[in-house]
C-alpha cells in the first residue's frame, strides 16, 4: 500500500496551475488518492479536487504540495507548521529555489513519494508578537524596514539580554538559513546551508559604522529594540507588512527549529540551487555543462520559455497570448551556449506545451516557422 491517502495543494495566486493539477488529480484517481485544495484556488481550476477549509486540509492531508514559485512554497510551510506533514515544492512558470521538482518530473516525484524513495529535511522557522498581540512565524525572515517618508530604522539589537550593537539602516533582517538567500542575501549577509540550525541579523544599507551580519545558534535569546532616534518602521514576514513599530518598542524573535518539514529526492544540492537561483557567474564556463541538463520552464511573468543550463538562462523564446493562441515571436540563445541545440529544445518545449494545453501556436519567430516544417508532428497545434 502506498503511504499518500490525501494530498493537499497550494497554488500560486495569478500562475496557470492548471496541467500541474490534472497531473495530480489523474495520478491520485489512478491510486485511490483524495486531493484537497482551498476553495479560492481550485474553484479557478475545473477539476475534481475537493474544496475545504485550510485547516481542515491540513488536518487531513498526507503531503502538501506547493505549486508555484517560492512564496507559495512559504505559505505552504507556515500552514503546517509544527506538524509533520512534509511539504512538495513544484515550480510553476520561472525557476524557483524552494522547490524541488519541475512540472515534467511531478509525476515520478509523486510515486517516488507513495513508493517511500525520498528524504525529508527539516526548516528552521522564526515568530515574533506584533505590537498588537498578534503572533506571526517566517520561513525566510523577520525585517524592521524603514518607511518612506520616515527616518532611518535605528535598532538596538541585545544578544542573550546583553547590548551587542545598534544598527542605523534602511531595514534590519532577521533571516533563517533558508532566508539566507532571500532579503539577508541583498543586504550583504552570508548564504547558509538550511541544515544548519541558527539565524542571521544583517542591516540593509547600513549607516553605521558597524555594518557587518551576526550569525547566533537557536539556543540564543534575541530581542530588537527600536531606538528613540529611529523612525516609524514596518514589520516585514516573509516579504509581507504585518504591522508598525514605533520608536520605543521591542521585538522579541523566537527561532522554532524543525518548525517544517520538505521532501527532498537528492538529485540537486542546496548549492546548485543557490547557483540557479542567485545566477552565480564566474564560477563555472558554459563549457562545463551538458546541454542534456538543460530545463526549459514557461517564465510567466515574462511572457517567454526560458532554457537554463548550469544555473544560467542560456536562452528564451518570447511570446504573446491572443485570447485561445500564442504566438511565438523571437528565439534566442546566448552566444556561450550556441552550437548546443538549445534553440530546439526551446522551440520543441514551447509547442509540447501548446499542445498539452489544446493551444493553437501562430509562428511569427523564422525559427520556430522553420522547425514546424523541418517537424511536421507539431501539425496539429499550428
Amino acid at each position: 500500500m502506498g503511504m499518500i491517502e490525501v494530498v493537499g495543494l497550494v497554488l500560486h495566486p495569478r500562475r496557470d496551475c492548471g496541467s500541474a493539477v490534472d497531473a495530480i488529480v489523474n495520478w491520485a484517481a489512478a491510486r485511490g488518492v483524495t486531493v484537497l485544495g482551498l476553495p479560492d484556488e481550485i474553484t479557478r481550476i475545473d477539476c475534481s479536487a475537493v474544496a475545504v477549509s485550510a485547516e481542515d486540509m491540513v488536518e487531513r492531508a498526507g503531503l502538501l504540495v506547493s505549486l508555484g514559485g517560492d512564496g507559495t512554497m512559504l505559505r505552504a510551510l507556515r500552514l503546517v507548521e509544527g506538524r509533520k506533514t512534509p511539504v512538495l515544492g513544484v515550480n510553476v512558470g520561472r525557476l524557483g529555489f524552494l522547490a524541488e521538482v519541475d512540472l515534467p518530473d511531478l509525476k515520478d516525484a509523486l510515486s517516488a513519494i507513495d513508493e517511500h524513495s525520498y528524504r525529508i529535511e527539516s526548516r528552521t522557522a522564526v515568530r515574533t508578537t506584533l505590537p498588537d498581540g498578534r503572533t506571526v512565524t517566517a520561513f525566510n525572515d523577520i525585517a524592521l524596514v524603514r518607511v518612506p517618508g520616515h527616518g532611518l530604522a535605528a535598532v538596538g539589537i541585545k544578544v542573550e539580554g546583553k547590548r551587542f550593537v545598534n544598527y542605523a539602516a534602511d531595514a534590519v533582517i532577521v533571516s533563517t538559513p533558508t532566508g539566507s538567500t532571500a532579503y539577508s542575501f541583498s543586504a550583504g549577509g552570508p548564504i547558509v546551508s538550511p541544515n544548519v540550525e541558527g539565524l542571521i541579523v544583517s542591516a540593509a544599507a547600513a549607516h553605521s559604522s558597524f555594518n557587518r551580519s551576526l550569525v547566533l545558534d537557536t539556543s540564543e535569546h534575541l530581542r530588537l529594540d527600536v531606538l528613540t532616534t529611529s523612525g516609524r518602521l514596518a514589520i516585514e514576514v516573509d516579504g509581507i507588512i504585518e504591522g508598525y513599530a514605533e520608536a520605543g518598542a521591542s521585538i522579541e524573535i523566537e527561532p522554532i527549529p524543525a518548525a517544517a518539514q520538505v521532501i527532498r529526492f537528492g538529485r540537486t544540492s542546496f548549492y546548485e540551487r543557490a547557483r540557479r537561483k542567485l545566477r552565480v557567474e564566474g564560477s563555472a564556463q558554459a563549457g562545463d555543462y551538458d546541454a542534456g541538463d538543460a530545463v526549459v520552464v514557461d517564465s510567466f511573468e515574462r511572457d517567454r520559455y526560458e532554457i537554463v543550463l548550469g544555473g544560467e538562462v542560456a536562452g528564451a523564446l518570447h511570446y504573446r497570448r491572443h485570447g485561445d493562441r500564442i504566438e511565438l515571436l523571437h528565439t534566442e540563445v546566448d552566444q556561450a551556449f550556441s552550437g548546443r541545440g538549445l534553440a530546439g529544445r526551446l522551440v520543441s518545449a514551447a509547442l509540447a506545451d501548446a499542445r498539452a494545453r489544446a493551444t493553437p501556436v501562430t509562428a511569427t519567430c523564422p525559427f520556430v516557422a522553420g522547425y514546424l516544417e523541418r517537424h511536421p508532428e507539431y501539425n496539429d497545434v499550428s
